[in-house]
């Protein structure tokens, strides 16, 4: 069963957000929010696409919680690469705590093998900026239910250098020219990957999405960014080393993410993520 519901900005329909997807256990099946469109409707978001099928338009997505993948696809295992492994985990809608039609706060249950790990809070909000740019506030709180230690990793911590990804993540519409990328000082994904920076702006052909950490105890995770590859920005929750978790605790992450029609430039973008996150 599949069940959605539609967020709204203005009155106008801005995101589709998927609570119980059907799909194939190697996916990671996972609520996603997709197709995310800009303001004049510009999609700016990609389902399963052919380059890699487990990347479901934005949401959450983790490739190692306790050795359980809760990315989808193969997993990197170290001395033997990308491998076909059955250690698929799963998130699973629970209920709205709220649910209006410019966000939601939800309750998500994380399992694998039979078992509860994690338990989610998800909040998110959609909201005006200007009659060409809106804002989705992402915060998700993962809390260890387990009464064992868990730990978060990812490709990086498991031997594949510059591949940290897991954590809040955005797979953007694929064009004919690979996107630019750039932060307040740096441009390229050469220069940017890998790296913390207050925001980060990718720019397609007519529309720019600009990222931007704004977890309340000011923590920076690295961004994982990818445009020659495919189009695809997140955050690194396990850059270097493993993340733990331990029983009871919760690791909390807030991304906002202005989407806005046309491309913009250095000083268009700060100032936008900066009413953005503030407002």
């Amino acid at each position: 069963m599949t069940d959605t519901l539609v967020l709204r900005v203005a009155g106008r329909p801005v995101a589709r957000y998927v609570t119980r997807p059907e799909l194939p256990a190697r996916l990671s099946p996972r609520p996603y929010l997709h197709p995310v469109t800009t303001l004049a409707g510009r999609a700016v978001t990609e389902l399963t696409p052919a380059d890699h099928t487990h990347h479901l338009g934005v949401g959450v997505a983790v490739p190692d919680v306790g050795g359980f993948n809760f990315w989808g696809g193969r997993t990197f295992v170290r001395d033997r690469g990308p491998t076909e492994l059955d250690n698929h985990g799963a998130q699973r809608h629970l209920a709205f705590q709220l649910c209006d039609p410019d966000g939601f706060v939800e309750e998500l249950r994380w399992t694998a093998a039979g078992t509860e790990l994690l338990r989610e809070r998800r909040t998110v909000a959609a909201t005006e900026l200007t009659d060409t740019a809106w804002a989705l506030d992402f915060t998700f709180s993962l809390t260890n239910v387990t009464e064992d230690p868990l730990s978060i990793g990812s490709p990086a911590t498991n031997g594949r250098p510059g591949a940290a990804y897991g954590g809040y993540f955005w797979r953007a519409r694929k064009e004919a020219t690979a996107p630019d990328v750039f932060t307040a000082d740096q441009e390229g994904e050469q220069a940017v990957h890998g790296r913390s920076a207050d925001w980060l702006a990718l720019a397609g052909t007519d529309w720019t999405l600009v990222l931007a950490g704004a977890t309340a105890d000011t923590r920076r995770d690295p961004w994982f960014v990818r445009t020659a590859e495919y189009p695809g920005v997140g955050s690194s929750l396990a850059p270097v080393e493993r993340l733990p978790v331990p029983p009871g605790e919760t690791v909390v992450r807030r991304v906002v993410t202005v989407v806005a029609d046309g491309r913009l430039g250095r000083g268009e973008a700060a100032a936008l993520v900066r009413k953005a996150v503030t407002q």
